[in-house]
């Protein structure tokens, strides 16, 4: 028997970012999973988490510079042997041969500065997170790019 309703659906931004938390599931990062997903068109282009580069020996295998350091979150990013969720995603989609011009992408985390200067150059034009990030610089390229941002509170989840 059919009751004529409708199965209570997520939205487009629910749906894929609860995507982005599956794909950090894949992280090897020992500080912190981070997923993205870069979306155009309601369809799924690419997905990117944080860790080594292809082939290398992952953190948990080699450990931590920045821990064994003691460098705090946010700071000497350039000591990390992992690519960020994001430079991942981005990386793919060009491996693949993906246009992702015009896109948005869906990250678990706000993306750092770094990040930032890459989806801009690369043509994302919406920028969708949950969890924030202390980066003041990655919020005013956004902003002089006109990039849509949004984040996403975790009750909205």
């Amino acid at each position: 028997m059919h009751d004529n309703q409708d199965p209570v659906r997520p939205s487009w931004d629910e749906y894929f970012m609860e995507i982005t938390k599956v794909v950090a599931t894949r992280s090897t990062c020992l500080r912190r999973q981070i997923g993205a997903v870069i979306v155009k068109d309601r369809r799924l282009l690419s997905t990117g988490y944080n860790g080594a580069p292809c082939g290398l020996p992952h953190c948990g295998e080699v450990g931590c510079v920045r821990a064994v350091n003691h460098v705090p979150s946010g700071q000497r990013q350039e000591l990390c042997r992992g690519l960020h969720a994001e430079q991942s995603a981005v990386v793919q989609a060009a491996m693949y041969g993906v246009p992702i011009r015009g896109a948005t992408i869906y990250s678990t985390h706000q993306p750092c500065s770094a990040c930032t200067k890459i989806l801009i150059n690369a043509g994302i034009i919406r920028i969708v997170y949950q969890y924030s990030y202390p980066d003041k610089l990655a919020e005013q390229l956004i902003a002089e790019a006109a990039i849509d941002y949004i984040c996403f509170d975790k009750a909205d989840i």
